[in-house]
């Protein structure tokens, strides 16, 4: 009987669970950093957030708006970026998305985003519409087929450092293929698509999934939520995956990146990633918006 591996999970349904990946002292660790970094956002003392109202950048904070999410946890202006590099460059994260990559090495990695999804500060609900990461709802299902027959070059994830995780909601088997036409018909918020599957996790387990999946994001101003949501990229990738990175924002501070203090195996990795991010943006241009609104 065939085996079931992430991979195969991950090419089947477009998203693959893993239990417990992080120990109970790293999620501690990592949870602390977390909400140090929220409350320097709230507090209107680190800029690079997703505001309430908006769901894809760029994004402008401002007073009396409440945020969904932080970005640039990699930032070397950020006081815990050196705990957020150990997460994003250890072997937890990437040992799965090198397998999930077809089993590459980290001379083929390319360093992308790391940021942190909250519940809305304002504590009002929030809910994010059906998309495709990537694609417009304005495309075509010929156009969007052969996008989605594209290869897709990276591995993305949300990892949970809060129990009862219950903001990502997708349509398995959804990457696959083109939008149906009653999914095409739908309201863009709709509650109950045919097919769709809340996905749950609880605090060390990570979702890693296909960003083209037809997915959305459901945020409860009632309930606390700390995830990670980060993604690395292939060098094969190249222009392919320019616009889904550069269009946060990176360029700006990347060069300054300081991994001094990393391991020397996650240093390495770390500095040979951030290298092919410079490259690519350098090779890339201006890359613009994937989405808009």
């Amino acid at each position: 009987m065939p085996t079931t591996t992430p991979s195969t999970q991950l090419e089947k349904d477009g998203f693959v669970v893993l239990r417990s990946l992080l120990s109970a002292e790293q999620v501690a660790k990592l949870r602390a950093a977390a909400e140090r970094t929220t409350a320097l956002a709230t507090q209107g003392s680190w800029p690079h957030v997703r505001t309430v109202g908006k769901q894809f950048p760029p994004w402008t904070p401002r007073p009396g708006v409440g945020i969904w999410g932080v970005q640039h946890l990699l930032h070397p202006q950020l006081p815990d970026a050196r705990l957020f590099a150990e997460s994003y460059f250890g072997d937890e994260i990437l040992g799965v998305a090198k397998e999930l990559l077809g089993s590459c090495g980290d001379g083929e990695l390319v360093m992308e985003l790391y940021n942190l999804l909250v519940r809305p500060s304002d504590g009002a609900d929030f809910e994010l519409r059906w998309h495709r990461d990537d694609i417009p709802a304005s495309a075509g299902a010929d156009e969007e087929l052969a996008r989605l027959r594209e290869p897709a070059w990276h591995a993305q994830w949300n990892l949970a450092l809060c129990d009862g995780d219950e903001s990502l909601i997708v349509v398995p088997g959804s990457h696959a293929r083109a939008r149906t036409a009653q999914e095409r018909a739908a309201d863009p918020f709709e509650p109950n698509m045919p097919g769709q599957l809340v996905v749950r996790l609880d605090a060390g387990d990570v979702v890693f999934y296909d960003n083209n999946i037809l997915h959305r994001g459901r945020y409860d101003g009632g309930r606390e939520r700390l995830s990670l949501h980060g993604s690395v990229g292939h060098v094969a990738g190249g222009r392919l995956r320019a616009r889904n990175v550069l269009q946060h924002g990176l360029g700006s501070w990347v060069d300054s990146c300081d991994f001094s203090t990393l391991d020397e195996k996650y240093r390495t990795r770390a500095e040979g990633m951030r290298a092919r991010l410079v490259k690519l943006g350098r090779e890339s241009g201006d890359v613009g918006y994937s989405l808009t609104g």
